[in-house]
């Protein structure tokens, strides 16, 4: 099981792939089973790195609260571990902010994809998102909070595997507080013109938990933002979309990895 050590806390990662990389920032609480859909689609064209922040999964979870910055750390340990110059973020919620931050502080990001995120804490309510791990009745409901009431009727089947994936991956209370807090002080407004990376921001058109309009300031506020509703979708709109954002991905990952040549 390969880990990163930032200090004295271990942070477990997944790599699959070969090619550029392409590493996945996962939302508050939620294990490395959120971007099942799209390391199918990225690792073999690209290099897929999956890690659990601290405070969730096979990852140490020290006491809170957690801050951006230090999960920011996290990330950049996770990337040095891995020997990457150079990696293109992908991020939701939580893993949103925490990719635009390293965006504006580390050498190592070359592209950022962001899903339901903002540029203040503020405008993030995920706690309609957290369940107990051990409590399945209480997984299975919180899921109507970041999927849509159309997916959750018409895929009976992938709301159970995804309970599933949650009691076995996903932060117990403790974890998801201390994640969450990260959040608390968080306002990039003043400095989004410092990201000048290439930057797809992606948004639920139904998403409850992150306003569809605060992602557009966030693309606005980007001096190579971009934004992409996704209508109808809730906050996790790469898992209900997830045939369109993989094949969105990929074309605006090839653009990037065209022009650098």
């Amino acid at each position: 099981m390969p880990t990163a050590s930032n200090g004295s806390v271990s942070l477990y990662y997944d790599r699959a792939g070969e090619g550029e990389p392409v590493v996945f920032v996962p939302e508050a609480g939620l294990g490395g089973w959120l971007w099942g859909w799209q390391h199918a689609a990225i690792a073999g064209p690209y290099e897929a790195v999956v890690w659990d922040l601290r405070g969730t999964g096979r990852s140490d979870a020290p006491s809170g609260p957690y801050t951006l910055e230090t999960l920011v750390a996290d990330l950049e340990t996770v990337l040095a571990d891995c020997e990457l110059r150079n990696a293109h973020l992908v991020g939701c919620g939580l893993g949103g902010a925490i990719a635009l931050q390293a965006a504006r502080t580390s050498s190592r990001v070359a592209t950022l994809t962001l899903f339901g995120t903002a540029a203040r804490g503020d405008a993030f309510d995920l706690e309609p998102l957290f369940a107990p791990p051990d409590d399945r009745d209480a997984l299975r409901e919180s899921l109507e909070a970041g999927l849509s009431d159309d997916f959750l009727a018409a895929q009976p089947d992938v709301r159970d595997g995804i309970v599933d994936w949650r009691a076995d991956g996903d932060a117990d209370r403790a974890g998801w507080d201390a994640q969450v807090a990260a959040l608390a002080d968080f306002d990039a407004s003043d400095w989004l013109v410092e990201v000048t990376q290439p930057t797809r921001v992606f948004h639920g058109g139904a998403d409850e938990l992150v306003s569809p309009s605060a992602g557009e300031d966030l693309s606005r506020g980007l001096p190579r933002g971009e934004f992409r509703d996704l209508e109808g979708a809730g906050h996790l709109a790469f898992i209900e979309r997830s045939r369109l954002v993989n094949d969105l991905l990929l074309g605006f990952l090839e653009e990037q990895t065209t022009a650098d040549e």
